[in-house]
């Protein structure tokens, strides 16, 4: 059955809408992106979108928090939120019968939340319970420091959470002004995928932001500056070094990306990738290790986590260093491409079985490039990414300047410095 085109309308308002109707399935994704992240934050009010996330669930102009749990539950799908370093995203994944409910609901709590100090203290109190949560978990842990002593000062270094100390004096005051700032229709995207009506959606938010006043303000940031580093943070409870790995990647929009995705899977994205075969399969040095590439609008990284006995940190550095030194002289077999290419392809076409998936894809789409590609043009592009492609890219992220390493766990010092690394990947 062929898919009606995604329509794209921008309304009077400011508000960006794309709705992509999909006529044969049964269900619905639909929610709001933001241009307001963790980056879209001065230093002092870092934390208040994440914070904000949490506040417009505590009820509407006619919705008490009871009341929205009570529609959530009837819509018997997922109602949720989340916020990273450049967006925001509230959204529902509902039956498509309930796609009306389900709209008017994410409009009102976005136009319309309502909360009293008492809800701001209590939510200040699950916040700061959230971060000390991080500080239990090695792994995001571990990355928060990496990004925090990579990119120091920069928008994009600056945890999503905030800190305590940030979060202990957000005011009513920042609240309210980073919510006028940055929940205006012109900061906003609306997605829809699913068994919908482009016209019906388009038509009930044409109307429910007509009234919107105030001025949108977008903040954005420059290209971050890597800090090469070797840190290492002790905690003495910790079994196993927690370690991250890192350098200079690609921006989201950089026309690489395709070559920089097959690169990082041959590197550490699977069963099958050197580092897993190599580290966990054949030396046993750890049962976790991916490597993985965040891209942002300016900048980026690419990085290996890691964990694994102290002792074996040495051994394992070296490996990995190895296999970095080698994709980026030798490039990647034949085999290695026409696999990588199959997994990413197979992760495509299996992502297009689900509402959400299509949803978040075509928002992110939109918002780092302002229009959608469909998933032949995605999968034609990484057709046509060659070996000497991928080895360009490893040219790029296998670094000197800016191999950065990132440790945690119960050791008294790193046993390695940032001349060590540059020579290990030279």
């Amino acid at each position: 059955m062929k898919i009606p085109p995604v329509v794209r309308e921008v309304l009077p308002c400011g508000l960006t809408v794309v709705v992509e109707p999909i006529p044969h399935v049964r269900s619905a994704a639909l929610g709001f992106y933001l241009r307001s992240g963790s980056a879209a934050e001065s230093a002092e009010n870092s934390g208040a979108s994440h914070f904000l996330e949490h506040l417009v669930f505590k009820g509407t102009a006619t919705r008490s928090v009871s009341d929205i749990a009570l529609v959530v539950d009837e819509l018997g799908g997922d109602v949720d939120a989340f916020t990273g370093k450049e967006y925001t995203s509230f959204y529902a994944h509902v039956l498509d019968e309930q796609t009306e409910t389900a709209l008017e609901l994410l409009t009102d709590l976005v136009l319309n939340p309502r909360y009293t100090d008492d809800d701001m203290e209590m939510e200040r109190s699950v916040i700061l319970e959230e971060i000390k949560m991080v500080e239990d978990t090695p792994d995001d842990l571990v990355n928060e420091i990496f990004l925090d002593t990579f990119w120091p000062g920069h928008p994009l270094g600056r945890p999503i959470l905030g800190t305590d100390e940030t979060v202990g004096r957000l005011s009513r005051a920042n609240i309210e002004s980073h919510y006028t700032e940055t929940f205006h229709p012109e900061n906003m995207i609306f997605v829809a995928s699913g068994n919908v009506r482009a016209s019906k959606i388009v038509k009930f938010l044409d109307k429910a932001f007509r009234r919107v006043e105030g001025n949108a303000k977008r903040y954005d940031w420059s290209t971050p500056k890597p800090h090469q580093h070797v840190v290492l943070r002790r905690k003495k409870e910790l079994e196993q070094v927690h370690l991250l790995l890192g350098s200079r990647g690609l921006p989201q929009q950089s026309s690489r990306r395709f070559a920089a995705a097959i690169y990082n899977t041959v590197l550490g994205g699977g069963m099958s990738s050197r580092l897993f075969q190599k580290v966990r399969e054949k030396e046993g040095l750890a049962y976790a290790i991916a490597s993985y590439h965040n891209g942002y609008q300016n900048g980026g990284y690419q990085a290996v986590y890691a964990a694994t006995n102290p002792k074996n940190l040495k051994r394992l550095l070296e490996v990995v260093f190895a296999e970095m030194r080698t994709i980026r002289r030798d490039g990647v077999t034949p085999e290695e491409l026409a696999l990588a290419k199959r997994s990413l392809k197979t992760s495509i076409l299996l992502s297009l079985e689900s509402t959400v998936s299509r949803m978040s894809g075509i928002g992110r789409q939109e918002y780092y490039f302002g229009t959608h590609f469909s998933p032949d043009e995605i999968i034609e592009h990484i057709e046509q990414v060659s070996a000497d492609d991928v080895r360009e890219v490893a040219s790029l992220t296998v670094d000197p300047e800016s191999i950065s390493l990132t440790l945690l766990g119960n050791m008294k010092g790193p046993g390695i410095t940032v001349d060590a690394l540059r020579e290990a990947v030279a």
